[in-house]
């Protein structure tokens, strides 16, 4: 035992020397770094629906969905989720990381190989790993470096394409339709994660897919950024989402998701079909916080690149002080040397916070002659 706690001291120390320890800190100012896009979590309905459910049902499901936690409730969820994304059917998961563990655990096997971008979440990271797949890595978002690995790899194996629709830590977007016609060409499955851009893009607000208008044949949905509660959906055809319910141990073997949380997200998809001024002012204000900084696009993941730990922490420290609340990112979320403070624009922040946002965090970066700004 004394050499144990002796390893896992230092490697504690390791961290605090790196900069990379980390501590839990509760919201304090202005939210400028939660997923809460659409200031849907905290809405008035999505509450009391919730504590509604919460009256009438009871908080806890009991046990996992085949055992006795499935509820009618969460089959309604699925089958209204699955027509807001024109998918067949859809299958709910407590987690979004346990949906892409699920997803990359389950579809590809032992013979089959799995075509990962560089940036990928850890999530999608972890399935691939427990899959028995091959797993090759190409270049972010890059279409010709992933169709030459496709092309390379011969026909033995079913293959895999797997890429987040909206990066989580830069903002960016897939090349979704290339990808799709680059899947179409080689025979793979494309597996995209929609984590940060269900609830804002496309006519109906079902993510970059809709938006692009580029098939896959599975999408992951979480419900815990823009959609305001928890958990995911995956969305497939009939036989793939029925094969995952069979097959996927996330699903077997874990309770189901509390029962009022479907109360919830039922309440919020209505939100999200009925007042799409949500995602279009979203995406303004997005737009107008980038503008002031000189960033192009029109995503609500800002990334301020500052480069080194210390320095990403210090900068976020001042804006904290100043009310913003910001925090800085580190590796292993983001690679080496790319410190940055993850910005995410929601809603509830009006255009003068951002002007006042802008001013204060240019001036303090530049301050410190970082590597943003300078």
């Amino acid at each position: 035992m004394a050499g144990f706690e002796i390893r896992l001291r230092r490697e504690l120390a390791a961290l605090e020397e790196h900069n990379l320890r980390r501590a839990p800190r509760p919201p304090s100012g202005i939210d400028l770094s939660s997923n809460d896009y659409l200031c849907l979590a905290a809405h008035p309905s999505v509450r009391r629906a919730m504590a509604e459910a919460a009256v009438r049902e009871g908080c806890g499901s009991t046990g996992s969905r085949l055992l006795r936690g499935e509820r009618e409730c969460f089959r309604r969820l699925e089958a209204r989720f699955a027509a807001f994304q024109g998918a067949e059917r859809a299958l709910y998961f407590s987690s979004g990381f346990l949906a892409n563990l699920a997803v990359l655990s389950t579809f590809p096997q032992a013979g089959d190989t799995v075509f990962s971008d560089a940036l990928n979440h850890a999530s999608l990271i972890d399935g691939m790993r427990l899959s028995h797949a091959r797993r090759q890595i190409f270049a972010h978002c890059d279409t010709r470096a992933l169709a030459l690995r496709l092309r390379e790899a011969g026909t033995a194996g079913q293959k895999f394409v797997v890429t987040e629709s909206l990066f989580s830590m830069d903002g960016d977007r897939a090349p979704l339709a290339e990808y799709a016609a680059l899947c179409r060409e080689t025979g793979a499955v494309l597996i995209v994660d929609e984590a940060h851009a269900v609830g804002i893009y496309g006519r109906r607000g079902s993510g970059l897919l809709e938006e692009s208008g580029a098939p896959a044949l599975i999408s992951i949905n979480t419900a815990g950024k823009a959609l305001g509660v928890s958990g995911a959906f995956v969305a497939g055809p009939e036989w793939a989402i029925e094969y995952l319910a069979q097959k996927a141990r996330p699903f077997i073997f874990s309770t189901a998701a509390p029962v009022p949380v479907a109360a919830a997200l039922d309440t919020a998809l209505t939100l999200i079909e009925h007042e799409p001024w949500r995602r279009s002012l979203l995406r303004h204000r997005a737009r107008y916080l980038r503008q002031l900084l000189g960033m192009p696009g029109d995503s609500a993941i800002v990334p301020v690149v500052i480069g080194e730990n210390r320095d990403a922490l210090r900068v976020a420290e001042e804006l904290q002080q100043e009310g913003f609340d910001v925090r800085a990112i580190r590796p292993p979320s983001v690679p080496e040397g790319t410190a940055r403070l993850r910005v995410a624009v929601n809603v509830g922040i009006s255009e003068r916070t951002l002007e006042r946002f802008a001013a204060m965090l240019v001036h303090t970066v530049k301050k410190r002659e970082c590597v943003a700004f300078s």
